[in-house]
């Protein structure tokens, strides 16, 4: 059983080296995200402490704080861990959406041998996006 909290399960937080405020602007062209909340350091400039944003009824967190001692530059950490996946009910206007905004295609967005439609996107900032809609289920058409 599911729950309608989105701040409950297992939630992504990601290290954006800078770029949380770009990123959240850009979830919200592709992915239809809502701003939730912006924590900016207090150093005046426009890096946030905690950015978080509503995808498809789950939360994704993110930060431009890499915890390093001293305040080294972070911009260098790489985040490759694999990817983000959507599960929606019209995976095509989603799709269409991301790349619309400027994702670039990895795997096009097709039916797949294990019956899902499924593919692979990447964001500007290496983030990696799967959108994926059950197989049995009829696209919409609005």
């Amino acid at each position: 059983m599911t729950s309608p909290n989105p701040m409950q399960g297992v939630l992504p937080y990601l290290f954006m080296a800078g770029r949380t405020a770009e990123a959240m602007d850009f979830y919200a062209r592709a992915f239809g995200a809502e701003d939730i909340g912006r924590m900016p350091f207090d150093d005046g400039t426009v890096r946030l402490m905690h950015g978080q944003v509503l995808i498809n009824g789950g939360a994704l967190m993110m930060t431009d704080n890499g915890m390093n001692p001293g305040g080294a530059d972070n911009a260098h950490i790489e985040t490759n861990f694999g990817h983000l996946q959507l599960v929606v009910d019209d995976g095509r206007r989603w799709w269409e959406r991301a790349t619309a905004a400027g994702c670039t295609v990895l795997a096009p967005y097709e039916r797949q041998p294990w019956g899902d439609d499924w593919g692979l996107l990447q964001d500007p900032f290496g983030i990696r996006w799967g959108i994926m809609q059950d197989g049995s289920v009829e696209p919409r058409t609005t």
